[in-house]
């Protein structure tokens, strides 16, 4: 696959209040997606989503107004998954692009959805900066198998102020995995290309997949973008990699001729080991 291809049919794409079908550079990370509110309170000063939501962002996440109550946004979220069964169960749900599903404020709702996936055999894939839920929480969404766990890592606190700090995200999803459930990490934003490599050495062994790209308009020098994915590359062999377009363009890398026993698709399936057909 070239970077320039763009494998999803755009006139089947669903759009719902709670369930729908991401659009462009979000694509490359799930093609279903779950977005139950809006902020967060993270104070990530590299947030896309601050711009995407101007207007109505704020450090203090809330429920959609078009899910009404956390009653309402249930009933909605159900008759949505329902509604798109087959295509969720085979390529998953991913929680979430526009806030933290694991926030105070998000938790609630945010696991009884996932909760309700995995009860109707629709993997789920959540991403998170905190760390704080796992000891109280795990437990309601102990399925291993049927639930991967990432975890945003940058190496880089002092642009993340109401995050967990790296470290212990790094330490929970070390957790995580030696509990027997499959972890990935969104290596997004790049800030430093050496804090990313630390971040990507600090997983090994207990990161089943990473998912790797640029800060939104950013642009590095292609041959220490080169020396870096090649570095990636041959230093995790048994780990599973997604390199973003934007990064493979920038580096001049087409995307066929990276080393498929490691590289993946966007297309790639983390519970069964294989790429999903369109």
């Amino acid at each position: 696959m070239t970077v320039s291809e763009k494998p999803y049919n755009m006139e089947k794409i669903f759009n719902g209040k709670a369930v729908y079908c991401p659009k462009g550079k979000a694509s490359e990370y799930a093609k279903w997606a779950c977005n139950l509110y809006n902020s967060c309170s993270g104070q990530c000063t590299y947030c896309y989503c601050k711009s995407l939501l101007r207007g109505i962002w704020s450090d203090v996440p809330t429920l959609k107004k078009s899910l009404v109550n956390e009653a309402v946004a249930m009933d909605i979220f159900k008759v949505e998954t329902k509604k798109n069964i087959s295509e969720l169960q085979k390529h998953g749900l991913h929680f979430n692009f526009v806030s933290d599903p694991f926030l105070k404020e998000t938790i609630h709702l945010n696991i009884r959805a996932m909760v309700w996936c995995i009860h109707n055999d629709i993997p789920v894939k959540a991403l998170t900066k905190q760390t704080w839920w796992i000891d109280q929480y795990m437990k309601w969404i102990d399925y291993a198998g049927k639930i991967a766990f990432g975890f945003t890592l940058t190496d880089h606190d002092e642009m993340e102020p109401g995050c967990a700090p790296n470290i212990k995200r790094v330490k929970a999803m070390q957790k995580i995995h030696d509990m027997g459930h499959l972890t990935w990490a969104s290596i997004e934003p790049i800030i430093q290309l050496d804090s990313s490599l630390k971040m990507i050495r600090s997983t090994a062994g207990y990161c089943d997949l990473y998912k790797i790209g640029l800060k939104s308009g950013s642009h590095l020098c292609s041959a220490a973008l080169d020396e870096f994915i090649n570095i990636v590359i041959s230093e995790n062999p048994y780990s599973k990699i997604y390199f973003k377009d934007s990064l493979l363009e920038q580096a001049g890398i087409r995307r066929e001729l990276l080393p498929a026993n490691n590289c993946v698709t966007r297309n790639y399936n983390i519970f069964n080991g294989t790429d999903n057909p369109d």
